[in-house]
């Protein structure tokens, strides 16, 4: 009965948050953020005016980039194993002792990072954090769970082969970034191939390199007191070593691409179509506020341009989207993505050269620009009426190498963009003719 009872008051306290969270975050947020390194640990808290929810955001430089000089699967087995048990415990106590309370925790990989992200009542806390650590330094690493995990790992990567946009996602990052850049995805029959090859070995060699307190960042947002979520810390991560740092080399010189690809896949029912090319622009660079702005006026949501013409006037594509991305860590790229029936293709390419060749050329207008500051700035603030969205939104400021005080500056930024800045941006980053474009799925 406790059990029930406490997961249904967790559930509606979390549903709560989200109605009363947005009328406490202060003015000044950076203000109010208490951050410190504990146990090596950078540990950021932020108070909200919610009762008894706190909300748990982190991550640390384990991703599937860190595993580029061993198995390239190996950052992306750990991730999943270390749910699977610890050393003192099995998985299946551990799911216990969380629904007991109806808190959270959940590990995902990208392409970069390991993320954490939890949720638990106030009182719950050292639960929660006391778990988080135990499977961060110390999983069991099992011969059973790693056979499973390898045979979910080759399901999802034959679906992924099957899978037209992950396809064409997969030969644009090929293309536009060099060999050896962190953000140059590798092949989807390579990572086939990767995990017949790999062994726990290389799970457990990759665990003891990558995973530490150095660089670990973990942001608490809620009902919070700083003092006891530091002591919990302390206790959970006390004597834990190791960790590398997040990779922010210098901006790498664009690869040499090809113009245009074309993969085949049969029986689908639509065409996957990526068109973009990299920038050389990291977010903490001078122009990439700029870039996003003017990035967000041609193609984001159904305000943008390409939604406008290619969808709603010309009736050629569900879905089309302009976006700049994979800029968090190292330069990235802005691409247009889109799909369309394979009789439809043509016209629709045609067409989304078209528009990406007047906003290149002609630049955006004052009313648009007008019109997507505020609408950036609601969606920001919007963002931060919940304990999750302020968590993810620390952490994301932190992973772009912004300060703390950027979450108060940002709007303010996003204000002052000029309309010379944003067109000046487009033309100086961006060359319709040098886009790499790719077409993945039954191509007519």
């Amino acid at each position: 009965m406790r059990a029930l009872t406490a997961k249904a008051t967790a559930i509606a306290f979390w549903a709560l948050s989200a109605l009363s969270a947005g009328t406490q975050v202060s003015a000044a947020m950076a203000e109010r953020i208490v951050r410190s390194k504990v146990s090596g640990v950078d540990v950021v808290i932020y108070p909200m005016g919610v009762q008894d929810v706190v909300t748990i955001a982190g991550n640390l430089p384990a991703g599937d980039a860190y595993a580029v000089r061993g198995n390239i699967l190996a950052a992306t087995a750990t991730g999943i194993l270390i749910e699977k048990g610890t050393t003192k415990q099995d998985k299946f106590a551990i799911a216990q002792q969380l629904d007991d309370v109806g808190a959270q925790v959940r590990f995902s990989v990208s392409d970069q990072m390991l993320s954490v992200n939890a949720k638990s009542l106030k009182t719950d806390l050292p639960l929660v954090i006391q778990l988080i650590a135990e499977q961060l330094r110390t999983p069991s690493l099992s011969e059973e769970e790693f056979a499973k995990t390898k045979t979910q790992l080759e399901g999802s990567i034959l679906q992924s082969l099957e899978d037209p946009e992950a396809r064409a996602k997969e030969a644009f990052g090929q293309s536009v970034f060099p060999v050896g850049h962190p953000n140059r995805p590798s092949r989807l029959q390579e990572r086939l191939a990767a995990l017949k090859q790999l062994t726990l070995d290389d799970v457990k060699a990759f665990h003891r390199k990558y995973y530490g307190p150095a660089n670990l960042t973990l942001v608490f947002v809620g009902d919070v007191d700083s003092q006891a979520i530091q002591a919990e810390v302390q206790k959970a991560f006390a004597g834990w070593t190791g960790g590398v740092e997040a990779n922010r080399s210098a901006n790498a010189a664009k690869a040499r691409s090809t113009p245009e690809q074309s993969i085949v896949l049969q029986d689908k029912a639509s065409v996957a179509v990526v068109l973009g090319q990299a920038t050389g622009l990291r977010y903490q660079d001078t122009d990439s506020l700029a870039l996003r702005v003017g990035t967000a006026i041609l193609g984001s949501g159904f305000t943008g341009r390409l939604m406008a013409s290619v969808r709603d006037a010309e009736g050629l594509t569900y879905g089309i989207e302009a976006r700049a991305s994979d800029d968090t860590f190292l330069d990235g790229d802005v691409a247009v993505s889109a799909t369309f029936a394979p009789q439809l293709l043509a016209k629709g390419i045609t067409s989304t050269r078209r528009e990406i060749g007047k906003w290149w050329q002609d630049g955006v207008t004052a009313q648009e620009l007008t019109a997507r500051k505020t609408n950036m700035i609601g969606a920001y603030e919007v963002g931060l009426a919940t304990t999750g969205g302020v968590a993810r939104t620390i952490l994301e400021t932190l992973n772009r190498g912004k300060n703390l005080t950027w979450l108060d500056e940002y709007p303010k930024a996003l204000q002052a963009l000029t309309l010379a800045q944003v067109n000046g941006a487009i033309r100086k980053y961006l060359d319709p003719e040098k886009m790499v474009l790719v077409k993945a799925g039954t191509l007519p």
